[in-house]
């Protein structure tokens, strides 16, 4: 049973439509992309999927318990099971590194205080800033505030891990440790993970399989491993994003000097 699974998501602002027609399934223990380009309504997709947006039509179903049908309390259960590394870090500024860690499994496990301490260390520890553990968020690099969110996320030992922009302002090498470290976790804790993204050497690098969101059309146009889709995805958008290619010019007619 897939740890995830969307069913004909449509996203709306109001009468502005964002996205339709969003079908895709995560199974246990892969990496899931959500691929485009800027403002085609990825991170508005993650927001429908970990429950701050209701979706205008259509079901997310949580090992097949659908999420917006069910009750409060069911709800507060599903959201549990899963992590979530927002683009920003997202940590509170006025705690310590470690506060920050500890704050999920204050909020959702009855552990005690010293087994969620040794929880939080143990996260810590995996994504190398043990040692940061009573520093704040404005002693770190923007790099150590990710991996500072990466440790809170999966403090709770989550069955599924949402990532929001996990590379976007890091360098190169940050970028690519980060890519190393999510590949890291996902053998350790054998998590499914869902992350958005458009940095390519990270889609390549990590995922499995995706879906590709069209700005334009409003619903994805393409859907697979990024890798294989560079390869073989023959829609001009799909295959001038995974190229880093501009998209041709469109035609104009002689007649009327309008596009074609």
């Amino acid at each position: 049973m897939p740890v995830l699974e969307v069913r004909d998501l449509c996203m709306r602002f109001g009468a502005r439509l964002i996205q339709e027609h969003i079908s895709f399934a995560v199974e246990p223990g892969t990496i899931f992309a959500i691929m485009g380009g800027s403002g085609c309504g990825k991170s508005t997709l993650l927001k429908h999927l970990i429950g701050l947006l209701r979706p205008a039509a259509g079901q997310v179903l949580y090992e097949g318990t659908d999420y917006w049908a069910s009750r409060v309390a069911e709800q507060t259960r599903i959201r549990a099971g899963f992590g979530v590394l927002f683009q920003s870090a997202a940590l509170w500024s006025s705690m310590s590194v470690l506060d920050n860690v500890l704050l999920p499994l204050q909020l959702q496990t009855g552990l005690s205080t010293a087994e969620r301490e040794a929880r939080a260390m143990e996260a810590l520890g995996w994504v190398g800033l043990a040692e940061f553990a009573r520093y704040f968020p404005s002693d770190l690099s923007g790099g150590m505030k990710k991996r500072a969110g990466l440790a809170r996320a999966i403090a709770t030992q989550p069955r599924l891990l949402f990532l929001d922009e996990p590379s976007a302002g890091l360098d190169p090498i940050s970028s690519r440790k980060l890519d190393e470290l999510i590949l890291d976790i996902r053998e350790r804790t054998g998590a499914a993970i869902l992350m958005v993204s458009h940095e390519l050497p990270s889609l390549y690098a990590v995922a499995d399989d995706g879906i590709f969101l069209d700005a334009d059309s409003k619903r994805p146009i393409a859907h697979g491993q990024p890798e294989a889709l560079r390869q073989t995805c023959h829609h001009p958008t799909v295959h001038a994003f995974l190229h880093r290619e501009a998209l041709p010019d469109e035609p104009v007619t002689a007649e009327s000097g309008a596009p074609a």
